[in-house]
């Protein structure tokens, strides 16, 4: 299976995720969509795509006009039936391509905090496998609505947190990509608001390992949904 993941910086790529891709024997391209004007195949030579998070917002289109093209491309995933997972970013724009409410949050998330899933979940091949509760690893601004005719699978007191669209397409507002690395390296960046960096630097630390098995379930989970997908064709 031939998985692309669409990568929006060098401090957010593939993460944990790449483990679970590798172990299947998946092949995983990263694309920059910035840098390059295409992957090294053509879309629909890949089985599904992860769109990852970035430093940047989903509407700053002015400053950053490749945004527009991979909202464009997002839509044509989704209306050619390719399975899509959004991270963060991701999760907004894949929100954004299936026509729902993407903006500014009430407030900023950054940090460890509780996400609970929402009934739906339990049927759901990628959250079923997950805590009914569980501290997340959030760095966001902005949130989404959950798309119409799509289903909510998890929510936290600030915003909701993910979305099934169909059979195909899901979008979540945390960050169960991230390793250690990238965490560190998302500290040292500027950002809009001042939080405890030290604080989040030794809870960050104290939760990596739980937090990436997690991450490891939900990537599994996508790419057990894409081979039935697949194997059903």
């Amino acid at each position: 299976m031939k998985v692309l993941a669409v990568v929006h910086g060098d401090e957010v790529r593939s993460g944990v995720f790449a483990d679970p891709i590798a172990a299947g024997g998946h092949e995983l391209e990263e694309w920059s969509v910035a840098r390059r004007p295409s992957p090294s195949r053509p879309l629909q030579d890949y089985d599904a795509a992860i769109v990852f998070g970035g430093s940047m917002h989903a509407d700053e289109e002015e400053t950053h006009p490749w945004l527009r093209g991979e909202k464009e491309l997002l839509r044509r995933f989704l209306d050619s039936g390719t399975p899509v997972l959004g991270v963060c970013l991701g999760g907004q724009l894949v929100a954004h391509a299936a026509g729902a409410w993407v903006g500014r949050a009430r407030e900023p998330e950054i940090g460890w905090h509780e996400v609970e899933l929402t009934a739906a979940a339990a049927a759901d091949p990628l959250f079923a496998r997950l805590p009914r509760r569980f501290q997340a690893l959030q760095w966001h601004y902005y949130a989404f609505d959950v798309p119409e005719g799509a289903v909510e699978l998890a929510r936290s007191p600030a915003c909701s947190q993910a979305f099934r669209l169909g059979d195909l397409a899901w979008g979540v507002q945390f960050h169960p990509e991230v390793t250690l690395a990238m965490v560190e390296q998302w500290l040292e960046e500027p950002e809009e608001v001042d939080f405890d960096r030290e604080a989040l630097r030794r809870e960050t630390h104290q939760r990596i390992e739980e937090w990436n098995s997690l991450g490891h379930e939900l990537c599994a989970g996508f790419l057990g949904a894409v081979e039935r997908l697949r194997l059903a064709a």
